[in-house]
């Protein structure tokens, strides 16, 4: 039986050129590189090596073994990777979701209801979490509008935050039309709302702010209106007021499409 460690040597063997070097790398004695190189050659049932005077070098078969064990090698990685991913698999619940709200609430819903279970999550836009769905790699997909054998599963709404000094702060309700050319803050990863806001506001410039506490901090200094959801807007941001968008597009219900976890 050809042993992978053994193979992992002759292949060290070949990209370093002496035994000596090997027992190096490996971190034992060269006696046993070299008991281990005869016990290869006992393996296959040929010879691997042109021994002369303390000198020892591959001979053509011995170079054709190396090949080979490069590539079996190579093979035994992506073997084990590929179990071990399986396993993994087995015991995680993937989501994609086009928002972050209703991602949380699936996320709450999931710890509680399946504590044995971890959970790898991902926001991204529409298309890429349908995709994901639909190709199978993965187990739950929160969308902003229905696909077949989805459920409603959260409803958010839109809201502009402006310090109660700002011109917007007048109005009680806007349009996208109204603070399009108004310059926003803006967090990362919000999916689908990031797009639609960049689209209906193209005069717009947003300042764009991965740190939640960073964001935290411009949003109170700063008289730069933001963005808020009636899903976070009752305990974020006490000092500014909130004015609902009456679009259509600024009123989304979720949709959750899930299948039969393992």
């Amino acid at each position: 039986m050809i042993d992978l460690n053994e193979l992992s040597q002759l292949v060290a063997f070949a990209d370093l050129g002496t035994l000596s070097r090997v027992a190096e790398e490996f971190h034992i004695s060269t006696p046993s590189i070299t008991r281990s190189m005869q016990h290869l050659e006992e393996a296959f049932g040929v010879p691997l090596f042109l021994r002369g005077k303390n000198k020892i070098e591959l001979n053509e078969t011995g170079k054709m073994a190396v090949a080979a064990a490069r590539t079996l090698l190579q093979e035994a990685e992506t073997t084990v990777r590929q179990v071990q991913e399986f396993d993994a698999r087995q015991h995680t619940i993937i989501i994609k979701s086009c928002a972050p709200a209703p991602l949380w609430e699936l996320q709450k819903d999931v710890n509680t209801q399946q504590p044995e279970m971890m959970v790898s999550s991902a926001i991204c836009q529409n298309r890429e979490v349908l995709t994901a769905w639909q190709d199978g790699t993965c187990d739950m997909a929160i969308l902003p509008f229905p696909i077949e054998g989805a459920q409603p599963f959260l409803k958010e709404n839109l809201f502009v935050c402006v310090p109660p000094d700002h011109e917007l702060a007048k109005y009680e309700a806007l349009t996208f039309a109204d603070i399009n050319g108004f310059n926003f803050l803006l967090r990362t990863d919000l999916g689908f709302w990031d797009t639609l806001c960049r689209e209906k506001m193209p005069a717009s410039k947003f300042l764009v702010q991965p740190d939640a506490m960073v964001f935290e901090e411009l949003v109170n200094a700063s008289s730069l209106p933001c963005f808020t959801t009636d899903y976070v807007r009752l305990r974020d941001y006490p000092n500014r007021v909130n004015i609902p968008l009456s679009d259509g597009e600024a009123h989304v219900t979720f949709y959750l499409a899930k299948r039969r976890i393992r």
